[in-house]
């Protein structure tokens, strides 16, 4: 009985389910396996809860659409100069654990090697009307829908924007390995080279070479 509705009205049925309940129709019959795999729908299902207007964007698996909840959504903060961990929690009214949780930080130094940070939200109110984008942030290892307070940039100016960050961002990885291990600049790019960028490793290989010399020192 189910597969005789009409398309129309299935689809104005199905997106007005909550996602879970979307994916849950798909297995009753093929007719409304179509239906509830149609992008419009997921996508309503998915905007509905938080006022979302649109989202633009497809993501790496249609497992994302499942989920509507607060955490499938950010906000997009591009870092600046003098901008501190608990300076931007300050002003999204969040916590600084979050933030950090929410973009694989694993201390407050890791925004000197970030251009944006993924702020959580924490007034839905602010998606009201709104326009997200689908993106996976590598270093947050997370797919989630961006919301831009300021506008989406361009796509020519984020080609120029990524070209001078990848500048910026070789400077700030190398300044925070400087500071690390209290070492000239010469020392970071050294160790950075050998760990082919990775600060992590770059630390970790400065310091079983300091262990080394102090084992042998005197011999």
């Amino acid at each position: 009985m189910g597969a005789r509705l009409p398309g129309d009205l299935l689809r104005a049925v199905l997106q007005r389910l909550p996602p879970i309940d979307v994916a849950r129709s798909a297995c009753v019959c093929r007719a409304w396996r179509a239906v509830a795999s149609d992008r419009a729908v997921l996508e309503a299902a998915f905007c509905a809860p938080w006022g979302v207007r649109r989202v633009v964007g497809e993501p790496e698996t249609q497992a994302f659409w499942r989920a509507a909840s607060l955490g499938r959504f950010a906000l997009s903060h591009a870092v600046r100069r003098g901008d501190t961990v608990p300076g931007v929690a300050l002003k999204y009214s969040v916590q600084v654990t979050d933030i950090k949780r929410f973009n694989n930080m694993m201390s407050d130094h890791g925004i000197y090697s970030r251009e944006r940070l993924l702020i959580p939200i924490s007034n839905p109110e602010i998606l009201l009307g709104s326009t997200c984008y689908i993106e996976m942030d590598h270093n947050a290892k997370r797919e989630v829908a961006v919301f831009y307070p300021e506008g989406r940039p361009s796509e020519i100016t984020v080609s120029l924007a990524n070209i001078i960050s990848k500048e910026r961002r070789s400077w700030r990885i190398l300044e925070s390995v400087r500071r690390s291990l209290h070492v000239d600049d010469g020392t970071a790019a050294y160790y950075l080279s050998v760990s082919e960028g990775d600060p992590r490793a770059a630390m970790m290989e400065y310091s079983e070479d300091l262990r080394w010399e102090q084992q042998h020192a005197g011999r």
